[in-house]
């Protein structure tokens, strides 16, 4: 259960700020809909202007793939475990052409680095000279 009101579209469009944004998000995406995360953020219209406005740049044309985006963002979700943003994400990068094979493999790699990520930290594993971007050429 969310922990803030989330806005439904008459509150929205009482509020020219998140109207605005709304619109934007519908418009970018080519989609009437607004998922619950927009309309949390709608509690603050400063928030929610800032973080669409940021997402919308760090999420749009680049010189990375969007289904590339959208598997760094996946990983970064499940290492923060955030249901919601994996969930999210999962769904924009089926969108966007991931497969079931895929998201199978992406999901091993994730795995395997939470492991080996583990094992390094326990260990405290020095870094090689060779790997520090700061000593190569």
């Amino acid at each position: 259960m969310a922990t803030v009101t989330l806005w439904s579209d008459a509150e929205a469009e009482a509020e020219p700020r998140v109207r605005a944004v709304f619109a934007d998000i519908r418009a970018t995406r080519g989609s009437d809909f607004i998922n619950n995360f927009w309309r949390g953020l709608a509690n603050d219209p400063a928030l929610l202007e800032r973080t669409w406005t940021s997402l919308k740049a760090v999420m749009g044309p680049g010189t990375l793939d969007p289904l590339t985006k959208e598997l760094v963002y996946i990983a970064v979700s499940i290492a923060n475990g955030c249901p919601y943003c994996i969930h999210s994400h999962t769904a924009a990068a089926r969108a966007k052409g991931l497969t079931a094979e895929q998201h199978g493999e992406f999901l091993a790699i994730v795995g395997m680095a939470n492991q080996t990520n583990a094992l390094v930290n326990g260990m405290q594993i020095p870094v090689d000279p060779a790997f520090r971007v700061e000593e190569r050429p």
